[in-house]
C-alpha cells in the first residue's frame, strides 16, 4: 500500500483533504449555447504531442470559495482510497460493466444481448408476418380440419393437391415426405409457426413448434392452425455482417406455450423494465438444455432442410409446381457460408454450458469434391446428421473409437426414426430424396445420380472427426474481436486533456484534469451496441527542465491499462504495478444500467482526474470490449497516450 499512497500523493488527492467537497458541476456541467465549458480562469489543452495553449473560459459562478477543514495531511501520507474517492465522485455512474445488473441467468443473457444486438422484439408468432410450416404427404400438402363429408364433421388430415383441390381424407398421419430432423419433435408435425425479424444487419428468427412426447401427430385439436398451444419455444438472434449469434429456448418445465399473445424478450425490454424482465425469466430456458449451435452452426441462423419448405430445397426444381404451391419461397434467404466467414456465439450462460463442443467444432472440406464448395459442413450435427440425410446414406465411420461408436449408433437411431417416417412415395418415384446431388446440388431436375457410397464414407470420415488432412479441418467458430483489430472497424480518436484551475481563492496545489475522447464502436453494424468501455492508467512524473515529451516507455504499460494484475482499491480504482487504474469508463451521458440512444456516430467520453501541480500525469487509454464468451474480453492492442504539464508556479 505504501507504492499506491506514494501515486495518490504525485496525483494531488491533498486537494480533497485540504479543500473539502469539490462541487462536481463545476467540472462536468453542460454550457449553454453560445457557451464553452469550464470555469471562469484560463484551462489548458494537452495533446498526445504534448502541446497546450490557453484558452479563455466565460465568467461563472459555478466555483462557489470552498473553507478548507481544519485538519491537512501532508502527500505522502495520502492512501489510494483519497484518489478513488475523488474519480467515483466527480464522475458518477459513469463506470460500469454492461449486463452487470442482474445476477440471473435469463436476465443477464437478454441483457448481454441487447449490447450486442441492439433492442430484441417481442416473439409474436401471431403477428401478421408469421409464416406457418406447411406438411407434405404423398406429394400434397396436409392439414387438420372438420370433415364435412362425415356426420358431425370429425377432425381429419385434408390432402389437397397443388391446385388446392382435396383429393382425401384420412383418419391418421403416420408418415409425411418431409419428416422433422430434430430427433426430438414430432415428425410430422403439423401448423408450427415462424416469425422472421429484421433490424439492419440483425435478424431474429422466431419458432413456435407444436410437437408432443410421443412425436407422432393425431386428431388433437392442439395441432390445428387455430390452435395457438404449441409445445417448443426458439429464439435466435444473428448479425450478418459480424457472424455473431445468440440463442434462447422456451423452459423445459412448461409442457405448453401459447402464441396468442407475444412474448417477451430476455432481459425485458430493457434495463428498467422490471415487470417484464421478471416475467421473461419464467419463459427461457436458463439451463439452456437445448444444444441449439449443434444444428444451428453454418455460419447461418438458420439451416435449410426439406422439413422446413423453402423453395430450394426438397423439391425436383425451385419452379416447379409443388414448390410454387406448398413452398414458403424464400422465406428464409440465400446468404454466403463461407469457411473463413466470422462465427461466433454469444452468451456467457450459453457458452458456459457448451464450452467444448464450441471450441471443438470443425468446419469440412469434402475430400471427394462434390458437397463444399457451395456451403459449409461441419463436425457437428449438419455434417453428423443433415448431410447424412441429404445424400440419402446412413451416418458412418470406418474406424470408430469408442466414443465415436456409442455415438455413432445414438445418430443411426435417430436417421433409422427419420427413415421410417418418410413416406415410399418421397423415396422413390417423386425423385425429392435424397434432396442433395453431386453437381446439380439442390436441383433435382437434372436427373444427376446420388453420391456414390464410396464417396460418402470419404465424406463421413470427415464429418465425424476421423479423417486427417484431406477433411480440411479448420475452427467452426472464430475469436471475440478486439477493438481497433483489423477489419473490425471501431477507433478511438481526439484524445486529450484539459487542465482546469481549482475553485478561486484556494491556495491548493491540485487541478482538475479533464480528459476526453471519441470512439465509434461501428463492428456489426448496430446503432444500439453497447460491449464497449475504456480502462484508464494513469502515472505520474516530474517535468522535464527542457520541456520534452515523453517517451512511450514512460507511460503506464498496456499490461497495467488491461487490469492483468491489479490490487483492488475502491469501486472501479486500483492499482497495477507504479500505476492507478480505472476500468469501465462508459461514455458520456451514458449513466449506469441504462439502454444507449442509437447512433452510428462517434460516442464522447469524459471523465476528470486529479493532478498535482508542477508535476507530469502520464495515461494510457485502452479500449475493452465485453465478449460476453468464455473469454470474457477483448482488449485493443493500439497505443492511445496523452499527458499534460500541469504548470501552477512556483511551489508554495
Amino acid at each position: 500500500m505504501r507504492a499506491v499512497a506514494l501515486i495518490a500523493a504525485v496525483l494531488g488527492v491533498a486537494f480533497l483533504l485540504l479543500s473539502g467537497t469539490i462541487g462536481h458541476e463545476a467540472f462536468v456541467s453542460t454550457p449553454r449555447a453560445g457557451e464553452r465549458q469550464g470555469s471562469n480562469q484560463a484551462d489548458m489543452i494537452c495533446s498526445k504531442a504534448g502541446n497546450y495553449a490557453a484558452s479563455p473560459l466565460p465568467r461563472s459562478s459555478a466555483f462557489e470559495p470552498l473553507r478548507p477543514r481544519s485538519v491537512a495531511f501532508a502527500p505522502a501520507e495520502l492512501d489510494g482510497k483519497a484518489f478513488a474517492e475523488a474519480v467515483t465522485r466527480w464522475n458518477p455512474d459513469i463506470f460500469w460493466a454492461p449486463a452487470s445488473k442482474s445476477t440471473d441467468v435469463i436476465t443477464r443473457s437478454g441483457d448481454e444481448a441487447r449490447a450486442v444486438f441492439g433492442p430484441i422484439p417481442e416473439g409474436d408468432c401471431g403477428s401478421p408476418q408469421m409464416k406457418v410450416i406447411p406438411l407434405e404427404v404423398d406429394g400434397n400438402v396436409v392439414d387438420l380440419k372438420p370433415n364435412p363429408t362425415k356426420p358431425g364433421s370429425p377432425l381429419e388430415f385434408e390432402h389437397s393437391n397443388e391446385n388446392g383441390e382435396v383429393v382425401k381424407w384420412t383418419a391418421t398421419l403416420p408418415r409425411c415426405d418431409k419428416p422433422s430432423l430434430t430427433g426430438s419433435s414430432t415428425y410430422c408435425g403439423l401448423n408450427s409457426r415462424a416469425v422472421r425479424v429484421v433490424r439492419g444487419n440483425v435478424e431474429w428468427l422466431f419458432l413456435c413448434r407444436k410437437s408432443n412426447i410421443s412425436h407422432e401427430v393425431s386428431t388433437d385439436p392442439y395441432w390445428t392452425r387455430s390452435d395457438p398451444r404449441f409445445s417448443v419455444f426458439g429464439t435466435i438472434g444473428f448479425n450478418r455482417k459480424s457472424g455473431e449469434i445468440i440463442f434462447f429456448d422456451g423452459r423445459k418445465d412448461r409442457s405448453e406455450f401459447d402464441w396468442s399473445k407475444p412474448f417477451v424478450p430476455p432481459g425485458g425490454r430493457n434495463y428498467s423494465d422490471d415487470i417484464g424482465r421478471v416475467a421473461a425469466e419464467k419463459i427461457y430456458d436458463p439451463t439452456f438444455q437445448i444444444s441449439c449451435h449443434a444444428c444451428h452452426d453454418n455460419k447461418s441462423p438458420y439451416v435449410i432442410d426439406p422439413h422446413i419448405e423453402q423453395s430450394r430445397v426438397g423439391f425436383r426444381s425451385a419452379r416447379d409446381s409443388k414448390s410454387t404451391a406448398f413452398s414458403l419461397g424464400d422465406f428464409l434467404p440465400r446468404r454466403p457460408r463461407l469457411p473463413g466467414a466470422p462465427f461466433r456465439v454469444v452468451g456467457s450462460g450459453y457458452t458456459g454450458t457448451y464450452p467444448n463442443e464450441l471450441s471443438q467444432a470443425r468446419t469440412v472440406e469434402d475430400p471427394t469434391g462434390n458437397c463444399t464448395s457451395c456451403h459449409t459442413l461441419t463436425t457437428q450435427i449438419t455434417g453428423r446428421r443433415f448431410a447424412a440425410d441429404a445424400v440419402g446414406y446412413e451416418p458412418a465411420v470406418t474406424s470408430p473409437t469408442w466414443v465415436q461408436l456409442l455415438e455413432l449408433h445414438e445418430e443411426q437411431t435417430v436417421y433409422a426414426g427419420i427413415e421410417a417416417h418418410r413416406t415410399d412415395w418421397a423415396i422413390g418415384s417423386s425423385g425429392i430424396h435424397p434432396w442433395m446431388v453431386p453437381g446439380s446440388g439442390n436441383d433435382l431436375s437434372s436427373g444427376t445420380p446420388r453420391l456414390s457410397l464410396e464417396d460418402w464414407r470419404k465424406l463421413s470420415d470427415c464429418l465425424w472427426g476421423a479423417g486427417g488432412p484431406e477433411c480440411g479441418y479448420r475452427p467452426l467458430y472464430t475469436r471475440c474481436p478486439a477493438p481497433e483489430a483489423q477489419d473490425e472497424g471501431s477507433s478511438l480518436a481526439d484524445a486529450e486533456i484539459r487542465v482546469l484551475p481549482p475553485p478561486p481563492g484556494e491556495d491548493v496545489r491540485t487541478r482538475v484534469l479533464r480528459l476526453s475522447w471519441t470512439f465509434r464502436n461501428s463492428y456489426g453494424g448496430v446503432p444500439e451496441r453497447d460491449d464497449i468501455r475504456i480502462n484508464v492508467a494513469v502515472s505520474a512524473g516530474t517535468i522535464p527542465a527542457n520541456g520534452d515529451p515523453p517517451q512511450s516507455g514512460e507511460y503506464p504499460s498496456i499490461e497495467q491499462a488491461k487490469g492483468i494484475s491489479v490490487e483492488a482499491i475502491s469501486g472501479p480504482v486500483g492499482s497495477a504495478g507504479s500505476s492507478l487504474w480505472i476500468e469501465n469508463v462508459s461514455f458520456a451521458g451514458h449513466k449506469k444500467w441504462s439502454d444507449p440512444a442509437p447512433s452510428m456516430s462517434p460516442r464522447t467520453f469524459q471523465i476528470d482526474l486529479p493532478g498535482e501541480c508542477n508535476r507530469r500525469t502520464l495515461v494510457r487509454l485502452v479500449p475493452k470490449r465485453f465478449c460476453f464468451d468464455q473469454s470474457q474480453a477483448a482488449f485493443s492492442e493500439a497505443d492511445h497516450l496523452i499527458y499534460a504539464d500541469v504548470q501552477c508556479g512556483e511551489p508554495q
